[in-house]
């Protein structure tokens, strides 16, 4: 949706995938917006697809990945001075496929406590403190 008047509102859905103790994070391309922050893997949902639907694409698309898709972790609304963002993270998890750089910088997999020494998108920055508070309990 656009016009004049208001910046772009895009619905985008993300994936929140446990190992143990840690959970996967992607470096943005040099070449996008919010160029080399860090994030969830993910991305737009197109015309027509679910957000589940939506989610396993990207996950296809940019990691070579099949994931299931469980609960939803959080949703969170955040304003770019570019786009409006209304961001859908699901607790998933990898079922086939072999991690693959497609469209990433870089990935990792990281403990709540290491949230610190990453450089995220201003969208994730309330999802990273849920995940710290939940993991401090």
């Amino acid at each position: 949706m656009k016009n004049k008047n208001l910046k772009p509102y895009v619905e985008v859905v993300a994936a929140l995938i446990w190992d143990k103790d840690r959970f996967l994070i992607s470096q943005r391309p040099a070449n996008k917006t919010r160029a080399l922050l860090w994030e969830f893997v993910g991305g737009k949902v197109e015309k027509g697809e679910s957000k589940e639907e939506a989610l396993i694409r990207e996950c296809l698309e940019e990691l070579a990945i099949d994931i299931v898709v469980d609960s939803v972790f959080t949703e969170v609304t955040h304003d770019y001075p570019d786009i409006t963002v209304h961001l859908t993270l699901f607790n998933s998890r990898i079922v086939d496929g072999q991690l693959t750089l497609l469209e990433h910088n870089a990935m990792a997999w990281i403990t709540p406590k290491e949230i610190e020494n990453y450089d995220f998108c201003p969208a994730d920055k309330v999802i990273l403190e849920r995940i710290k508070a939940l993991w401090n309990k």
